[in-house]
């Protein structure tokens, strides 16, 4: 755990989530990706019980998350479901939520590739962690998306 002014960072398990932890990045998630992007997708996709969660809370208030699945097989790690509060953005939230998923991923699985699918828009963002995009342009649930790779999480 650590604390970055006044905020406070956490990276749990499944199991390590206690109950209003786990209400406040679902209730997050789902009004961030389903009701204010308008896109209804399943949201609850069997994959959270196998990732590490990385939340920035203020004052006990999620304000950023972002979900730090596993490699399967060879393929890379896999950094999803970013998202910062409404109330939170453009105080440079984003980019910290992204560090720290970075910093997580080098303390607990060492250097390895780092994946995620990005919305398109966010695509200069991810580029200034060091992603390259891998893929062409795709639709994924409604929402132009791209691929990126981080070679090494260093």
């Amino acid at each position: 755990m650590s604390t970055n002014a006044s905020l406070t960072w956490r990276c749990v398990a499944f199991p390590e989530l206690t109950g209003q932890e786990l209400y406040a990045l679902l209730k997050l998630r789902v009004d961030v990706f389903v009701v204010e992007q308008q896109c209804p997708y399943p949201e609850l996709d069997g994959q959270d019980e196998e990732a590490l969660h990385v939340l920035g809370t203020s004052t006990e208030q999620l304000v950023a998350y972002a979900r730090i699945l596993p490699p399967h097989g060879d393929g890379p790690l896999h950094i999803g479901r970013v998202v910062v509060h409404p109330e939170h953005r453009g105080t440079g939230l984003g980019m910290e939520v992204m560090r720290v998923s970075l910093r997580m991923v080098r303390e607990r699985y060492g250097a390895v590739p780092v994946a995620l699918s990005a919305q398109s828009h966010l695509q200069r963002f991810y580029e200034s962690l060091g992603f390259v995009r891998t893929s062409e342009e795709y639709v994924w649930d409604g929402i132009p998306h791209v691929d990126m790779l981080l070679n090494a999480a260093t």
